[in-house]
């Protein structure tokens, strides 16, 4: 297992620093960068000004080690338009997104795993039916789209949830719902493949020929053998929340990091750009690690291969 652990950390680590490399050399080869914070009226003067601040001018593995140095020290640059340390913008705006993330790929699990063995259970019937076509609806429908319907809904007509800002937990009710659904079908569809193997399985006819109850026999013994591709998926996901919820963040006026990203991408603010970047690829890097730990500590097999 220690073997295991060891070559998934350094597998995270070859991701982490190729993935650095990638995200300074996009935002320094797609221009002149000074040019670009300087914005299009900026004289010649301000644009050197500029590169002479940020070290423009010195050669791009210079730069980049600096900034990587700098990262190890707790120093991710310093906003140019917000004039404040990038350090100072982002644990406030992770928190907004890692709750809405937590949330969302909770109400996400528990509904897609809930449909996924009633499916598995109960094949070609009227629940699997419904739960199929929730998942392609699920699919066929962007996040903004359901968001948007579920602001008129609960917000417009029926007025019983707030549709913007972040003060209090009910404003979280509908992103939550917004960004959860998406992650649905792929879940859904696993769990219900999963559990139909699984309770074909050898060792769950044999639970069953032990006289097991029902229910221990699908939660102990099929759920537990579909679990494993279940995690992984759902780590996945997570990350793509915390990468992907600009389009939700901006719908619910939610001040998060994907709004924090959209803002800066308005503003070509480099050294937050590139904050944010190396921050999202951390978090997927360290949520495929913890998937692929819990599902070693599962499975057994996996360690053995």
């Amino acid at each position: 297992m220690a073997f295991y652990i060891l070559k998934r950390l350094g597998v995270m680590l070859a991701v982490l620093t190729v993935t650095s490399i990638l995200a300074f050399l996009l935002l320094h080869l797609s221009g002149d960068p000074a040019a670009t914070m300087a914005g299009d009226g900026a004289s010649p003067e301000d644009v050197r000004v500029i590169r002479d601040a940020y070290g423009f001018d010195r050669p791009l593995p210079v730069q980049y080690l600096d900034w990587v140095g700098g990262l190890f020290q707790g120093d991710f640059g310093r906003s140019y338009y917000l004039r404040t340390d990038v350090a100072e913008l982002l644990p406030e705006r992770l928190a907004v997104t890692a709750t809405l993330g937590v949330a969302a790929l909770a109400f996400a699990l528990v509904l897609s795993i809930t449909l996924g063995v009633a499916a598995a259970l109960r094949p070609n019937t009227i629940i699997d039916r419904f739960a199929l076509w929730l998942a392609v609806a699920g699919q066929a429908m962007p996040s903004f789209l359901v968001a948007i319907g579920l602001m008129y809904v609960f917000g417009v007509w029926l007025r019983v949830l707030p549709i913007s800002g972040g003060d209090t937990w009910q404003h979280f009710i509908l992103p939550v719902v917004a960004l959860g659904y998406y992650a649905t079908p792929s879940i859904m569809r696993l769990t219900r493949s999963g559990m139909m193997e699984a309770l074909q399985s050898d060792h769950v006819r044999t639970a069953r020929a032990y006289g097991l109850s029902p229910w221990r026999v699908v939660i102990r013994h099929a759920l537990r053998h579909a679990i494993a591709p279940i995690v992984s998926i759902a780590a996945v996901e997570m990350g793509f929340m915390l990468g992907g919820s600009i389009i939700v963040e901006s719908v619910f006026s939610l001040k998060g990091i994907g709004y924090l990203a959209w803002e800066s991408i308005q503003r070509a603010d480099i050294q937050v750009i590139q904050a944010i970047l190396l921050v999202i690829a951390a978090a997927y890097a360290v949520l495929t690690l913890a998937a692929d730990l819990l599902n070693a500590a599962l499975d057994p097999r996996i360690r053995v291969s």
